[in-house]
């Protein structure tokens, strides 16, 4: 009896300690969300809650592995943007097969480019295009500009020449497309190179406060409010965002933006 009193001591200890290591998994997003969605670790949101608005989306590449898609949207997910370049000469390797996938799934979904400073925005949105299909009813191309922390390409250009080339990347990529890109970026990035003087819709990272906190005066159609999101139909964590308007206002802006 003794020692089986020690084996089971000993393992309510581990069992404990694993549970005390495992991150727990946090509350579904507030009214007017699917409460099917979740964040496993969730922020105590003091300006401005995302998890009010109506409309919510994921971004993903390679990372989030087999998907869903039809779990995805019945959890009430609306739109999807899919990671598919990098630079001038990587593509996603799921970037096809989960541009097919969203499609069957009947989700709208969008592709994103994650620019690289150290080669032309002319050589990267050739690239983009000769990767990505000019598809009726796909969302306008997304452009990723943050800093990188690539061994191969350590530049940080000044902010005439970043904002130049990601013009060129964007006058180039949105004839193709029939839409002009939307820019995705980071709060350090865009406050570094003064990002509100270009002519684009902005999808804002902000995971610790409200956009209007971290980007004064700055108006915004998506916001990524949390890379720890909890999707049925997704192993792990995932990024979620929030679209800025009503459901209604989701309708009027995919009919305005939709590639035709």
């Amino acid at each position: 009896m003794r020692i089986f009193t020690k084996f089971l001591l000993g393992f309510m200890l581990v069992l404990a300690v694993a549970c005390a290591r495992t991150p727990a998994r946090g509350p579904a997003p507030g009214p007017g969300a699917n409460p099917q969605l979740g964040d496993s670790q969730p922020h105590a949101w003091s300006s401005g809650s995302p998890y009010g608005h109506q409309v919510h989306g994921i971004d993903i590449s390679r990372w989030q592995g087999h998907i869903d898609w039809n779990q995805v949207r019945g959890a009430g997910i609306s739109f999807a943007f899919i990671k598919s370049t990098e630079g001038a000469d990587h593509s996603d390797p799921n970037f096809q097969r989960y541009w097919r996938e969203a499609a069957n799934a009947r989700i709208p979904r969008g592709a994103y480019h994650y620019y690289y400073f150290c080669r032309s925005g002319a050589e990267q949105a050739a690239w983009f295009i000769r990767n990505v299909p000019r598809e009726i009813g796909s969302l306008p191309p997304v452009i990723d500009l943050e800093w990188t922390n690539s061994r191969t390409c350590p530049r940080r250009p000044p902010p005439q020449e970043v904002k130049r080339e990601a013009s060129i990347f964007m006058d180039i990529v949105g004839r193709h497309y029939g839409q002009r890109p939307i820019i995705y970026t980071t709060v350090d990035f865009y406050r570094d190179n003064q990002l509100g003087d270009m002519r684009a819709e902005f999808w804002l990272r902000s995971v610790a406060d409200h956009p209007r906190v971290r980007y004064p005066g700055q108006r915004w159609a998506f916001w990524q409010y949390t890379g720890t999101g909890i999707v049925p139909g997704i192993r792990g964590d995932v990024d979620l965002n929030a679209f800025a308007g009503s459901r209604a206002d989701w309708a009027r802006w995919l009919q305005t933006r939709l590639t035709r």
